[in-house]
């Protein structure tokens, strides 16, 4: 581990993954953009007369419209001061539905 690709302090500190502590706007309308397309695609797949286990799930899912802000942006968590944390924080937050809430939070 000698030469050019040593590892030296200055090198190993720091955050490797600068994660924002809040989503900005465009990261919040690519997000509404997404819902709305998930949305979309349950309701052509609802129109098209199919039935199965996981529309019935999928229908039971509010809506992007129907979703308040608090609900879109964060996600519970119960390890988190306020119970609530930023949904980018969540791993694979764009491939998995974070629409439901335990009641009350």
């Amino acid at each position: 581990m000698f030469g050019a690709f040593r590892p030296t302090s200055i090198r190993s500190v720091g955050l490797l993954w600068k994660t924002p502590w809040k989503l900005s706007t465009t990261r919040k309308a690519n997000l509404r953009s997404r819902l709305k397309k998930v949305d979309a695609v349950i309701e052509a797949v609802r129109a098209s007369g199919v039935e199965c286990a996981a529309l019935t799930q999928a229908l039971e899912l509010p809506k992007e419209h129907e979703m308040p802000a608090k609900d879109k942006y964060t996600v519970y968590t119960p390890w988190e001061r306020g119970y609530r944390k930023g949904i980018h924080k969540m791993p694979k937050y764009t491939r998995l539905t974070q629409r439901t809430n335990p009641l009350g939070f």
